[in-house]
């Protein structure tokens, strides 16, 4: 798949890249960033780790805000991060709300009306972006890692649980947990995927776990602020403890003293994060 370069930066001894695609699975433009630790300049075959933005985010927001790049350095580590959305599908409504159409995908398959044509972000992700990672980054792709940031840890736990073949670890800051059972999820559901309840569960990630089989287990790790204004109503970690406690899946869920859902969180602990994929994808 054929990418075109839109612009270049020197990060860390290694280089940020952005760049844009055609995708056939929302009909349309992408784009997305990446950042080629120095390892990446030597021809080495590196492994990938995609990280998934928030509602309203787009493919530059973590690599400007994340502080990612100096750890992914030392590991030699591939960042990947798409864009939240499709932009500019032309359909109506899609930019009158921050937390449904452009900038909240929310990494799943619309189904529903207009949107079943261009808000396919879990083919996107899965397909196309892995298609882009085989043909034009000289990567491993036999060591990926999946994580992100609220909507975006939803989206890492669900497509990490989804889709074991491709990706070897899972972290998330701050994720929507049962979007089954939070405004955001029941709202983006609703209108891309409709009212079947049913549906919803296969893309939670509380009920994926629930479902999951022992065999498909591995080690997340989760950190969550207690100052954050969307912890009890959005966010929901209560239940994601809850089904790992009665299942035995191996979540460490760290609850941070003082921390909000910002940036100012995720650059915090973004050291561990790094490491957790390192260690799980035999980086040195």
């Amino acid at each position: 798949m054929s990418i075109t370069l839109i612009k270049e930066h020197r990060c860390h001894s290694g280089r940020m890249a952005y760049y844009s695609h055609g995708s056939d699975a929302v009909n349309g433009e992408m784009k997305f960033g990446v950042y080629f630790p120095p390892q990446a300049d030597r021809g080495e075959k590196l492994p990938v780790l995609t990280y998934l933005a928030g509602l309203t985010c787009n493919e530059e927001t973590f690599l400007i805000k994340g502080g990612a790049q100096q750890y992914a350095a030392k590991h030699g580590l591939i960042l990947v991060a798409p864009d939240t959305s499709p932009r500019g599908a032309g359909i109506e409504g899609e930019d009158d709300d921050w937390d449904f159409g452009t900038g909240a995908g929310f990494y799943i398959n619309a189904t529903r009306g207009a949107w079943a044509k261009n808000y396919c972000m879990e083919s996107y992700v899965t397909q196309d972006l892995q298609a882009v990672i085989k043909d034009s980054l000289n990567a491993d792709m036999d060591r990926q890692g999946i994580f992100g940031h609220s909507m975006g840890g939803h989206g890492a736990l669900t497509l990490g649980f989804k889709y074991p073949e491709i990706y070897k670890s899972i972290s998330a800051f701050a994720p929507i947990c049962s979007p089954t059972f939070c405004p955001w999820g029941a709202k983006a559901f609703s209108g891309y995927i409709g009212s079947d309840h049913s549906v919803w569960k296969q893309h939670d990630a509380v009920e994926l776990i629930r479902a999951m089989d022992k065999s498909q287990y591995k080690p997340v790790l989760v950190d969550q602020g207690l100052a954050d204004e969307f912890l009890n109503e959005q966010l929901k970690p209560h239940l994601l403890e809850k089904v790992a406690a009665e299942t035995g899946f191996p979540l460490t869920l760290r609850f941070q003293e003082g921390y909000d859902h910002s940036y100012y969180f995720m650059n915090t602990f973004m050291e561990d994060h790094i490491a957790h994929h390192a260690e799980a994808l035999g980086c040195s």
